[in-house]
């Protein structure tokens, strides 16, 4: 969290109303017990399963993956509906009605009684282009979130925005399981209209990261973009701000009408390009990018937080 956003309030409803019926309607079409355990990502992977009573349901994830409970990141496939989407119509068209790009979508139950440990979410956040959703389909009084000490009650049938670059936990004092659909996306204009005009009247606009739409090539145009270069190990650490400072041996090849960066002889994801050369990992935002060789020997990489831009240059040689 910047300081930019400390005056703003931590969890506001946006306009955007659902209707209530229709969301029970869809969750009991589902089986409870077909839910996972919710298993977290970090830039290690995926971690072990959460012991709390927490069930998470995959409706849009990593290659439209039904396994695939975490939010995702930098890959080889993009976010895509998975099969649990087709049984609800009504959440397909909900996530429709989103004015930005999506990215994982999961229904997650939280049982009476439990509670899950404070923490913050480092990747997520304006000035990273990136924003989590909350669609509340069954809740009850004692479901709430609480933000560094002040308790929120998200009511059901709004949609709800949230902070999660701050230190909060959530927890059900109730006697009735809460189910979220739970929206990740990416910031847009668009999306910040539906804001309350008290939470964007008070936004440092400069600090927030915009989405831009993806710039098609065509197989000669990524050509030009293959190379050899080392890229810094700090750039890579997606959950952290980077403090290694060695570098690794990284190339970009085309592969299957994709460019592809590696690292050694690995595949690490495929690079969309963003517009005049410049890329982000695929399943990434905007906070990180790449601007490779086409016809120069050099290479930069780029992380953003808002306005703010860290950035290493590095050399490279074309691959033959």
């Amino acid at each position: 969290m910047t300081a930019a956003f400390t005056a703003l309030p931590a969890c506001v409803p946006l306009d955007l109303r659902c209707d209530t019926d229709r969301l029970t309607a869809d969750p009991r079409s589902l089986q409870v017990r077909q839910r996972r355990l919710n298993r977290p990502i970090s830039s290690e992977g995926l971690m072990a399963e959460e012991l709390h009573d927490g069930r998470v349901l995959s409706i849009r994830a990593p290659g439209g993956s039904p396994d695939r409970t975490d939010a995702g990141g930098p890959g080889m496939v993009g976010f895509a509906d998975a099969p649990w989407l087709a049984r609800t119509p009504y959440f397909a068209e909900i996530l429709a009605g989103i004015p930005a790009e999506l990215r994982a979508a999961r229904l997650m139950a939280l049982g009476p009684g439990a509670r899950v440990h404070e923490h913050r979410d480092g990747n997520l956040g304006m000035p990273r282009g990136r924003t989590r959703l909350h669609v509340p389909l069954v809740t009850n009084p004692g479901a709430v979130t609480v933000f560094e000490g002040r308790e929120y009650h998200r009511e059901a049938g709004r949609l709800w925005y949230g902070d999660l670059g701050r230190p909060r936990y959530v927890a059900d004092r109730g006697e009735q399981t809460r189910i979220h659909l739970v929206i990740d996306c990416t910031v847009s204009l668009a999306l910040l209209k539906l804001f309350p005009p008290a939470f964007t009247d008070g936004l440092v606009w400069s600090e927030v990261l915009l989405s831009r739409d993806p710039v098609p090539l065509n197989l000669a145009e990524m050509a030009r973009y293959r190379c050899r270069f080392p890229v810094p190990a700090a750039f890579l650490d997606w959950s952290q701000d980077g403090c290694a400072d060695d570098d690794l041996a990284a190339s970009i090849d085309v592969v299957a009408g994709e460019l592809v960066f590696s690292v050694g002889d690995q595949p690490r994801f495929s690079l969309v390009h963003a517009g005049a050369g410049e890329f982000r990992p695929q399943g990434w935002t905007d906070e990180r990018t790449i601007r490779p060789t086409d016809g120069t020997s050099r290479i930069r990489f780029l992380v953003r937080r808002g306005s703010s831009v860290r950035e290493w240059t590095r050399p490279a040689q074309r691959n033959s």
